[in-house]
């Protein structure tokens, strides 16, 4: 049997300058020149970019996707048989209902159901199974919200992948939706409190969230009013409620500097302006009793702070320290109820939740005492509680949910994550340790396996990093990650810079003019795991998405050697031409991530010198396999593609080159759960093939 030919894209001219420097690249023509009308409408696609991209998907398909099926086979009914398919989540109380989801077996998509308060009969307010059965093969679900009256329910759903939702409005009497819906929305919207209005985000042409429009149940969307328009191309606009329901909030923003407004969610009328935007200040905005309480990193506050101010005169001159700046811990989010404040916070690493009574100024700590671990915490719907929802989970042990009364100290378990399939977490390890980066920092790498692994430098290893934008990359529990795991792998998960995993100045640390200080952290984990013998020195598998491509792209370049493989998916790889294209959604928002190459000759070549299609070279590259999401609004198709394409054309060996195109999909990959675990599956699959043991 013949072995499979990989598709050669053709080679087109194409040239452009920027700050006299002139740049070929015979691949951009895979880049749609109508790439709005392509996230909306897949088939508009240019036939000669299909026809490749699906030469790409049949080359996939024959040489690793079919001799391997029975493996991905296999890995699907482990991973499917660790979910709990028949189960519910945790009912949350508001006013005289109480709301949860659940999931059936075998169903793809969860159930929205009430039940009235204290228990009764359970009504089905939403099954997202039946309406992802009337569209085509993709169904982003974008979440719902009850009304302040418990009368309706709005609820979104994007049906290509691309980010485009249409809210719906149901009516909970008949369960029936309206005629009238939202389209072209950013994500779902929020209630008015006299449930006569929706607020929404709306996107604009180039697929960005730019003003906020106030729609009137029973009225023309053409009719909804224009509450608030952003004219900076750079700043995305949000709308969210206080959970007191005093205010809809409104938050403009890119990623190192916001600005928020206020209106009365009983009044309306023109929003409020809180602080005016200064760039590098952040702020979030929680409400209580007239005061407002602020997250900010004002005044030189690294790690954040938490200020207080009246909500008839917010300005920043009238900020008040509540919880001052501690250098080294990190305030990573807040929470108000009616006497109490919640603050999570990482330090050291881990995080811990701090409990403040605001009428005493108390405060009291909830941490866990594992290596590593992931914490989280939600209040519901109701402000007028003394009860939280808190979240536990590390790599060996299952999430558990608690609810903490803050009156009495009584911590009551919920939930317990099931596995059907079962789990001993004595089976298992999970391990701490530090890689001396280059410039001398240490960077934390959290380690899973079991405790039959030989840890004498042989075990291959699955080598996982992110590193931007200030994320951080939980210690949790993972169901998908076992199947490697139990055959022998090392789970690993590099604490890089460019998240905040250590704080504010981790996440400066990977950013703009520091940018290399990721790939390097991520290389010198690599080599740490090699040189303390956890793993063997060939049989690293590296694996990122999103800008966490970007990551295993670089790293590629760098240090192709030090890996068996690289898994990327919708990985952003072509960094430089994006950066330099303003019509792309996320392109002005992100000059301040990565810097601005059109007005910065720096910038520009600061860019060229690491981004991974720009250095591409003629050299022997490791295995390398791909993902794309036709109408991924956030990593564009023609990004992994082109990267492909040239690396076909350039690299010396002869080790595997895939890409998969999933052309019915976005960012995301597939939106139904068990079609997410087939994918999960291919990656596994992929892992285990390129280290010899599928």
């Amino acid at each position: 049997m013949s072995k499979p030919i990989p598709p050669i894209a053709a080679r087109k001219p194409h040239a452009a300058t920027f700050h006299g420097i002139t740049r070929e690249d015979p691949y951009n023509w895979l880049r749609a020149d109508n790439w709005q009308e392509v996230m909306q409408a897949p088939e508009t696609l240019d036939p000669e970019i299909k026809a490749y991209l699906e030469a790409e998907n049949a080359y996939f398909e024959a040489a690793f996707g079919e001799p391997t099926a029975a493996l991905q086979e296999q890995i699907y009914k482990e991973i499917r048989g660790r979910i709990k398919e028949d189960d519910s989540g945790i009912p949350t109380p508001d006013g005289p209902w109480a709301y949860n989801s659940r999931t059936l077996e075998g169903q793809q998509y969860p159930l929205l159901v009430r039940t009235p308060r204290g228990g009764g009969e359970e009504t089905v307010l939403l099954d997202c199974n039946i309406e992802a059965a009337t569209g085509g093969e993709y169904f982003g679900f974008g979440g719902a919200d009850h009304d302040p009256s418990h009368k309706f329910l709005l609820w979104a759903a994007d049906r290509q992948g691309s980010e485009y939702y249409t809210i719906h409005i149901r009516d909970l009497a008949t369960g029936k939706d309206s005629d009238e819906t939202i389209e072209d929305a950013a994500d779902g919207g929020v209630w008015s409190a006299d449930s006569k209005s929706i607020y929404y985000s709306e996107l604009d042409e180039n697929h960005r969230p730019y003003r906020v429009r106030r729609h009137v149940i029973g009225t023309p969307q053409a009719e909804d009013e224009i509450v608030y328009e952003e004219k900076d191309a750079g700043f995305f606009v949000g709308v969210d409620r206080t959970l007191s329901g005093k205010y809809i909030v409104i938050n403009a923003h890119d990623h190192q500097t916001s600005e928020c407004w206020l209106i009365d969610a009983a009044k309306g009328g023109a929003p409020k302006l809180v602080a005016e935007r200064v760039v590098d200040r952040e702020y979030d905005i929680d409400e209580r009793y007239g005061m407002l309480y602020l997250l900010t990193n004002a005044d030189g506050a690294e790690d954040f702070k938490i200020v207080t101010v009246a909500a008839e005169a917010p300005q920043a001159e009238n900020w008040v320290d509540l919880v001052p700046h501690t250098e080294g811990v990190l305030i990573l989010d807040i929470t108000l109820i009616k006497n109490h404040l919640l603050r999570l916070e990482r330090h050291e690493g881990l995080p811990r939740i701090v409990v403040r009574d605001l009428r005493t100024g108390k405060e009291d700590t909830v941490r866990f005492e594992e290596e590593a671990y992931s914490l989280g915490m939600s209040v519901g719907y109701e402000f007028d509680t003394s009860t939280f929802r808190l979240t536990y989970s590390s790599p060996t042990t299952p999430s558990r949910t608690y609810d903490l009364d803050l009156e009495t100290g009584l911590r009551t378990l919920l939930k317990e994550q099931e596995v059907p399939s079962g789990h001993n977490p004595d089976d298992y390890l999970t391990k701490r340790l530090f890689a001396k980066a280059s410039d001398g920092e240490l960077v934390p790498i959290t380690l899973l396996y079991r405790k039959s692994t030989k840890l004498d430098g042989t075990a291959p290893a699955l080598l996982y990093g992110y590193g931007a934008y200030g994320m951080s990359m939980p210690a949790a529990f993972s169901v998908s990650a076992l199947s490697l795991v139990d055959r022998g792998f090392v789970y690993a998960i590099a604490h890089i810079r460019g998240g905040m995993d250590k704080g504010y100045r981790w996440y400066r640390l990977g950013r703009r003019e520091h940018k290399s200080n990721t790939f390097t952290d991520f290389i010198a984990a690599a080599e740490t795991l090699i040189a303390e013998r956890y793993v063997a020195k060939n049989k690293i598998v590296a694996q990122g998405g999103s800008a966490g491509g970007m990551l295993m792209g670089a790293i590629a370049n760098m240090r192709p050697d030090l890996f068996a493989g690289i898994l990327a998916q919708e990985p952003f790889v072509d960094v430089l031409n994006t950066m330099l294209d303003d019509t792309l959604p996320l392109t002005p928002p992100e000059w301040p991530e990565w810097g601005n190459p059109i007005t910065s000759p720096e910038d520009y070549n600061r860019i060229a010198g690491y981004a991974p299609y720009e250095q591409v070279s003629a050299k022997a590259y490791p295995p390398i396999f791909a993902l794309a999401g036709l109408t991924d609004p956030r990593v564009t198709y023609w990004e992994p593609a082109k990267w492909v394409a040239k690396l076909r054309a350039t690299k010396t060996d002869t080790n595997p080159l895939y890409l998969k195109t999933n052309m019915g999909a976005g960012h995301g990959g597939a939106s139904g759960r068990f079609d997410r675990i087939k994918e999960t599956a291919l990656g596994d699959a992929f892992a285990l093939s390129v280290v010899g043991l599928a």
